[in-house]
């Protein structure tokens, strides 16, 4: 059953984010700023994987044991989603039972090597690609986890847990991974061979190819958001201390809305700060969201569930 969550003792809803950072950043309150969100989350230091309303109240939520760094819900409402351990899990929300599950370390020629996973993708036939740290590889499984198809990852500084993190299936059917321990950023063709890289200098975590053929990345522990064209020139950045009343930390997931605003989570920040921030192309923060009553400092993912259609992700 879901883990029981103690009430939230006040919540603000606040008209704007410099208002919102006014507020003392006492572990005792939510605050919530500008136009609000529904989304999925999941926070490690709490073990708690959630769906959150608008509002800021626990619509579904369920007990994790490792970090999570990709969770995502499904077209009938299922959440997939994959502890760090490499044993990915679907559940029914409704009946909060696992309904399938691929346990990475011991399938298809893992067994005995340190395997993790930090990202996968739902194919529509039921498939799954998954992104392995620890054998350098990307698999493609059908849904009994038989396998499929699979591509090599270039790792220049092997180690389990930090070979990748997000990486996203793009149009043509390359991969756009980030490599956390190399410091960089690699589109792979469906051989597996590097077609295209950016060096980050930092610990990566998140990347998204953009419709206009641009690479946004969440720098990790470098502080920042970063847009590149093709060349590896950067168009658009939001440092650290960009943002009025808020400090940026391990920058992970990120997310951009059509209208060219930039969903990110900030985590790792402390409760002074939000956790997801929704920020425009002028560096405006147009909504955030902190909770350190049902979440702590280790919300790595966070996944906008009411977001419009063309939303890159």
């Amino acid at each position: 059953m879901p883990t029981p969550l103690r009430p939230v003792t006040s919540l603000m809803l606040l008209a704007c984010a410099a208002s919102a950072s006014a507020v003392a950043a006492d572990q005792g309150t939510i605050t919530i700023a500008g136009t609000p969100h529904r989304f999925i989350c999941a926070d490690s230091d709490r073990k708690l994987l959630a769906i959150v309303a608008p509002d800021g109240t626990i619509e579904w939520s369920h007990p994790i044991s490792d970090e999570v760094h990709e969770a995502v819900v499904l077209p009938d409402g299922h959440v997939l989603y994959a502890p760090i351990s490499g044993r990915i899990s679907e559940l029914d929300t409704k009946a909060d039972a696992e309904v399938w599950s691929y346990d990475a370390p011991r399938m298809n020629g893992n067994a005995g090597r340190p395997v993790q996973v930090h990202d996968f993708e739902r194919l529509a036939d039921g498939s799954t690609w998954i992104f392995e740290s620890g054998s350098c590889r990307a698999i493609h499984i059908d849904h009994l986890g038989a396998l499929l198809g699979s591509i090599p990852l270039t790792v220049d500084h092997p180690d389990a847990h930090r070979d990748t993190r997000n990486a996203r299936r793009l149009g043509n059917g390359h991969f756009l991974v980030a490599h956390e321990g190399d410091n960089k950023v690699r589109e792979y063709d469906r051989s597996g061979m590097v077609v295209w890289h950016y060096d980050v200098t930092s610990k990566v975590y998140g990347v998204l190819r953009l419709a206009d053929g641009n690479t946004l990345i969440a720098t990790g522990d470098g502080h920042r958001l970063v847009e590149v064209d093709g060349s590896g020139a950067e168009v658009w950045s939001v440092g650290q201390h960009d943002l009025p009343g808020i400090t940026l930390a391990w920058l992970t997931q990120i997310e951009r809305l059509p209208n060219g605003n930039t969903i990110v989570v900030n985590c790792h920040a402390g409760p002074a700060n939000p956790q997801i921030i929704e920020v425009t192309r002028d560096k405006k923060v147009v909504w955030s969201f902190r909770d350190f009553v049902h979440f702590g400092n280790a919300m790595a993912v966070a996944s906008i569930l009411d977001a419009p259609a063309g939303t890159i992700r």
